[in-house]
């Protein structure tokens, strides 16, 4: 089939290079020209382990074009996949000015008969008002059949995700439109899930909000194992014995960030008020998770006091491993409060330095070599759970750091191997790990 795919960003390129791999002829079109160069010389503008080789194989073989021309990307495709961005608003809201933006020139540039899905993730009745847009500005004598099918693509494993999901949902009441859809798919061997188009837009808010709550559940008991002396560790591994329940999710740290669970919780929050459902539950998910982003600077001051002139190693920038995305990212709130502090910071992440550059500018520094990061600090704070931190030789905090002192936002560390070097080491949940200084084991 010929596909287009409207929006180049994390969803949409991984969208678009996947369908290529999967032997589609797909162009994928975005408004920024600087962008379009950059995936045209075979580069990508964010990390994602595993999409830029099949990018470079699919552009070099012709089964993948770039474009910022409407015209070259939507008059003859068979299916258009809009997957542009949708911000939040100061309350809350999603913006969907991009997504109408992007209804409104396919409408005035289609010359022929398409199905148009939207990946991007929408409120509720989003569709239902892209089919009204169509219904008046395409030409009259052109069919466009609309379909909601959410993204479900985790970043640090969107390639993975594509080919071997859980499942794919496909939201349309036109039986062609979804017999044409599950032909595409179908090689995958993904299990498909039919359904009306709100039900599928629920769906993708419903699924993250419920991980969301999750996370925010786990880290509440892990607080409560704090205060009562137990361990988080036994408590969510005996937790996740039961099936119904489930191992996943049941990580305890310092909060969820990233693009998808804070914008489409408060996303969901606010369509249920807007139609007088107040959501409770998930408010106090959002509440929780704000708290426990506070609560590593919280644990910092309580045992160093002043932090003035102190030194500190931030170990990862990036909202989660392997990826160098930074938006709502759980590290932007402790760089703020250690900064308020008088606290100076050097950072270190082996992806994320240069938005984070770019976002925080000089005021802390950064660097890719953790020993760097540790050099001369009086504490460790642990921010995102790279391997590269997780596998890091423990004698290097005593080795390095000033004090080893060290605040592990993500339980990085087993206690039994904590308790082998002279380090101070403090996590979710768990005991205090406190070692007089004395020459590390090895």
């Amino acid at each position: 089939m010929k596909i287009t795919v409207a929006g180049a960003g994390n969803v949409g390129l991984v969208t678009a290079v996947c369908f290529a791999e999967a032997g589609h002829q797909v162009t994928c079109l975005d408004t920024q020209k600087e962008k379009i160069e950059m995936l045209e010389k075979g580069h990508i503008p964010f990390f994602e382990p595993g999409l830029e080789p099949l990018l470079e194989k699919n552009h070099s073989n012709g089964q993948l074009c770039f474009t910022t021309n409407p015209n070259q990307a939507y008059s003859e495709a068979d299916i258009i996949f809009i997957a542009v961005g949708t911000p939040e608003k100061r309350d809350g809201a999603v913006d969907l000015s991009y997504i109408y933006a992007a209804v409104y020139t396919i409408a005035n540039t289609i010359k022929k008969d398409v199905i148009v899905c939207t990946k991007s993730t929408v409120p509720v009745g989003t569709n239902d008002m892209i089919k009204q847009i169509f219904q008046q500005r395409k030409p009259r004598h052109l069919k466009v059949d609309v379909v909601s099918n959410p993204e479900f693509l985790r970043e640090g494993s969107a390639v993975m995700d594509f080919f071997l999901g859980d499942r794919i949902v496909i939201g349309t009441d036109n039986p062609e439109a979804a017999s044409i859809m599950e032909q595409l798919y179908l090689p995958s061997m993904i299990p498909i899930l039919f359904t009306d188009i709100r039900s599928a837009e629920m769906i993708k808010y419903a699924s993250n909000a419920f991980l969301a709550t999750k996370i925010s559940f786990i880290n509440e008991i892990a607080n409560l194992c704090e205060k009562v002396g137990a361990n988080i560790e036994e408590v969510s591994y005996g937790m996740g014995m039961d099936k119904r329940i489930g191992t996943s999710y049941l990580q305890p740290g310092i909060g969820y960030g990233g693009s998808c669970f804070p914008k489409d919780t408060k996303a969901l929050v606010q369509l249920a008020g807007n139609v007088h459902h107040p959501f409770e539950l998930l408010e106090s998910v959002i509440k929780v998770n704000q708290h426990q982003h506070s609560l590593l600077v919280m644990k910092v001051k309580e045992r160093v006091g002043s932090l003035k002139g102190k030194k500190a190693a931030l170990l990862g920038l990036a909202f989660k491993p392997e990826t160098d995305d930074i938006r709502e990212a759980v590290s932007l709130t402790i760089i703020k409060e250690l900064l308020e502090e008088g606290t100076v910071i050097t950072a270190y992440d082996p992806m994320a330095i240069p938005k984070a550059h770019k976002l925080i500018g000089n005021s802390i520094e950064y660097t890719t070599n953790i020993r760097q990061a540790l050099k001369g600090a009086d504490f460790a704070v642990i921010a995102t759970e790279w391997d590269q931190i997780k596998h890091l030789p423990l004698d290097a905090y005593a080795v390095y750091m000033k004090e080893p002192l060290v605040f592990d936002g993500r339980n990085c560390y087993s206690l039994k191997d904590m308790e082998r070097y002279p380090i101070t080491y403090v996590s979710i949940g768990r005991p205090t790990i406190e070692n007089e200084k004395r020459a590390p084991q090895h």
